[in-house]
């Protein structure tokens, strides 16, 4: 046991943060955030939203497939519920955005509660299956009605916060980061929770946890419920972020993307959705990164740069699962299990 960590209490014991170098760490996290707009340029400040919204989906995917087991191909489809419903509230009534962002995690919450009803006979790679099949008939729903804009989809008015219009990547980020802290929080407090506690059970053994009284239909659904509730809201502000919704906006590859982070980053652990969805997009970045430095060829590297990351994508999914199966939490866990020790380690 470390010095200094004793508890007196279960209160104590199942508190967040349950040290003073752990608060020091979050205060100044919180106060780098909120310094950060002011000295990024454009482009970093993009990535950060890009990177807030991924990190609010990928915690919903990995409240369904990390801590309850039951794997999804379809949180984009979810995403794309939420963005649609952003788009059609702001362009027809107007609403808040707060609100609209509200009512996209309501719409998408729905949509995943069908999904998930065959969850009770079917899981693993039938119930993959089926998440998959959501998201194509999603894609139809998306470009065949009138509402949504067919083919050419819906383009987004600004979210507007006390007639302040949130156009510009610097003014977004006072509201996408801070949903996605309010979300982190949430999904963190969860797990404190009898429904948290269910949700584990399932996992490690669902027939076990039926024995024992959980009822298996309700949870699952419960689950599917807040993972769909979290994609729709990061839908809702990715709609607001582009501002432009089409029916190419969620593909299948999107929901491999937030299955490959939650896998990179660690299932089954808040910090590693946060660290698989900052991981995960950051190496598009790297690739272009590389690519400008590679000589010229006469040839557009952009071309090759989406199957590329496509193969890197899959080799990250491999390699993790081989060499690091707990991923990239794990590998944060044994850094600070050492300098717990150091230097009176052996």
């Amino acid at each position: 046991m470390r010095i200094g960590t004793l508890k007196e209490s279960y209160v104590a014991d199942a508190a967040l943060f349950d040290s003073r170098t752990q608060k020091s760490w979050l205060g100044a996290g919180l106060a780098l955030l909120v310094v950060f707009p002011f000295m990024a340029d454009d482009y970093w400040l993009y990535l950060a939203c890009l990177v807030a919204i991924n990190v609010a989906s990928a915690t919903g995917l990995n409240v369904l497939t990390g801590y309850t087991g039951l794997v999804s191909l379809g949180q984009a489809a979810f995403m794309g519920f939420g963005a649609y419903t952003v788009a059609i509230l702001q362009a027809r009534y107007g609403t808040p955005a707060l609100l609209n962002l509200v009512a996209a995690g309501v719409v998408a919450m729905l949509a995943g509660l069908v999904v998930g009803i065959p969850s009770l006979r079917v899981k693993g790679l039938y119930l993959a299956i089926v998440t998959i099949a959501a998201s194509f008939i999603a894609h139809f729903l998306f470009a065949n009605f009138d509402f949504t804009g067919g083919t050419g989809g819906l383009s987004v008015q600004p979210a507007s916060f006390f007639g302040l219009a949130l156009d510009t990547s610097f003014r977004i980020y006072w509201l996408i980061v801070p949903v996605t802290l309010l979300m982190l929080l949430g999904a963190a407090n969860l797990f404190r929770t009898r429904v948290g506690r269910a949700f584990i059970a399932i996992r490690d053994r669902d027939i076990s946890a039926e024995v024992l009284g959980i009822p298996l239909l309700r949870y699952k659904l419960l689950s599917f419920g807040l993972s769909s509730f979290y994609a729709g809201v990061a839908g809702g502000l990715w709609a607001y972020f582009f501002r432009v919704v089409t029916p190419e906006s969620f593909p299948l590859l999107m929901s491999i993307f937030f299955l490959a982070a939650i896998i990179v980053g660690g299932m089954g652990s808040i910090l590693g959705g946060i660290l698989g969805a900052v991981f995960m997009t950051m190496v598009p970045e790297l690739l272009k990164f590389v690519f400008d430095l590679l000589p010229s060829t006469g040839h557009d590297m952009k071309v090759f740069l989406s199957p590329v990351r496509t193969v890197v994508f899959g080799l990250l999914i491999v390699g993790f699962l081989v060499f690091e199966p707990l991923g990239l939490a794990e590998v944060w866990r044994r850094i600070r299990r050492f300098f717990h020790l150091w230097p009176f380690r052996n």
